[in-house]
């Protein structure tokens, strides 16, 4: 096949377009450009886009004999993310920017582009499977799975992506890059939120969506706490950093529970009111057959977060999954994904974004 191995300047991506090469592919390498002041992300590899990533992508297409190019996505970026990013705690919700990333940029825009250009399929190190069967399944690391991040891709993305890491532990790719002579075999991993320079996501919000004060109040009594100054830099299950002077009368930390973005409100209270038994979607990806009847699955829903056994149901356009167990602190705007019921329970059937996040009235 001819691919275009998306290099981001980091060891992963950079073995997966050696590991391309050695599959026989015509491969070429192509650097994200992600920010017309690069000087405003992040330095010192921090970042997954940091301003030395360039170079370091180049040196490693150097080394493995392929063909290079930098392309510039920054206003894309921007409008996709970053906008995105802004708009989505202004409406009081939790985004990832990194998922979006990965549905906006690398796997559409850049995908698009490639096919129009004659490419087969995108290469990527993120570290995922694709069975037998076409589905998205996780990487055999647990550690360094990412099939969460890439369940928002649709069906005819992922048949027109490779990830050639998903069958090797992080630690063995390090140790192959080496083998290669890739300079950065022992490069720090990718951190935080790359467009963020400094990494205070507070102030970040602040600088663009400015301050505004409002109340802090406690969710049963109704009463003023304290005062903030601006819903937007708080997140659901927030637990720190509520700058609230006077205890809880038990003692136990309160946490945020609610944000209310008109009237510029955080309600906070006990971890036991973070409780959630049912989570539902906005509109679904399928990666599977779309489902018709309720269905056992797995669900995830953070990054990295646990697994939770759930009936899952398809309504109006929408995922509604009951959970066995409650999950707490589910925040609005992060995304849902649906995992199969298997004791592997590895293979991803669909994802959503997170609508509401309630507790049932039996329980």
């Amino acid at each position: 096949m001819r691919v275009l191995a998306a290099m981001s300047g980091g060891v992963d991506s950079a073995v997966a377009a050696a590991r391309a090469v050695e599959a026989g592919h015509d491969v070429t390498g192509v650097h994200l450009a992600l920010s017309k002041n690069p000087q405003t992300y992040r330095t010192g590899a921090r970042g997954c886009c940091t301003v030395e990533d360039s170079r370091d992508a180049r040196r490693a297409a150097d080394v493995i004999g392929i063909p290079f190019y930098v392309w510039d996505m920054s206003e894309r970026f921007h409008e996709d993310v970053v906008e995105d990013f802004y708009s989505e705690y202004a409406a009081g919700r939790t985004p990832n920017p990194c998922l979006r990333c990965n549905e906006k940029i690398k796997f559409a825009a850049v995908l698009d582009r490639a096919i129009a250009l004659g490419f087969d399929a995108v290469v990527t190190g993120h570290y995922a499977r694709k069975g037998s069967d076409g589905l998205l399944r996780r990487a055999v690391d647990p550690g360094k799975d990412q099939s969460y991040v890439l369940a928002v891709l649709t069906p005819k993305q992922l048949a027109h992506s490779v990830f050639p890491l998903g069958d090797t532990h992080k630690s063995d790719i390090r140790d192959e890059a080496e083998r290669r002579d890739l300079a950065v075999a022992r490069k720090p991993d990718s951190h935080d939120i790359c467009f963020i320079s400094d990494g205070d996501t507070s102030g970040f919000l602040k600088r663009k969506l400015g301050t505004s004060e409002g109340e802090i109040v406690d969710s049963s009594s109704g009463e003023v706490l304290g005062t903030h100054d601006g819903a937007h830099q708080y997140t659901i299950g927030q637990r720190h950093g509520l700058g609230l002077e006077r205890p809880a009368a038990d003692g136990k930390p309160r946490y945020v529970l609610s944000i209310t973005p008109v009237d510029n409100r955080v309600e906070v209270g006990p971890r036991e009111a973070l409780r959630i038994d049912r989570i539902t979607t906005g509109a679904p990806v399928w990666l599977s057959p779309e489902r018709t009847e309720p269905f056992r699955a797995q669900v995830q829903l953070r990054a990295h977060g646990s697994v939770l056994p759930a009936t899952v149901t398809a309504e109006d356009g929408k995922l509604v999954a009951t959970l066995d167990e409650p999950a707490y602190g589910v925040a609005t705007g992060q995304t849902l994904v649906v995992y199969d019921p298997s004791e592997e329970g590895d293979a991803v059937l669909a994802s959503g974004t997170i609508d509401a996040a309630e507790t049932l009235a039996s329980v």
